[in-house]
């Protein structure tokens, strides 16, 4: 188990526990965090899991493939450093206390 920090738009914060295996955006979808809404079920082929990792987790985190890259070109108002896709984050105990922040909106 890690504990994810999810940060909302408008800056709310929900810090839940987020089972090994599973992914960053699965632990949103099962605990009912607004702002990520998983259009495509975390099969890499929408943006609407985007998120902005906190600026001191960027590079603890495993980099970002191709398709992952291809699919941040639609995401809404992309970071080149801090955005990645919630679904291709696989939580492990090294992502304890991993903190990401919702953009304004999903498109």
């Amino acid at each position: 188990m890690a504990k994810i920090t999810y940060v909302e738009y408008g800056g709310k914060e929900h810090v839940v526990e987020v089972a090994t295996g599973l992914t960053v955006m699965e632990g949103a979808r099962d605990n009912g965090i607004p702002g990520i809404e998983a259009d495509c079920g975390g099969a890499c082929a929408c943006s609407t899991c985007h998120v902005y990792v906190d600026e001191a987790w960027v590079e603890k985190l495993p980099p970002r493939d191709p398709m992952e890259e291809d699919m941040l070109d639609f995401a809404y108002e992309p970071d080149p450093v801090r955005s990645r896709l919630t679904c291709q984050l696989r939580v492990n105990e090294a992502l304890d206390g991993l903190k990401v922040f919702m953009p304004e909106k999903q498109i």
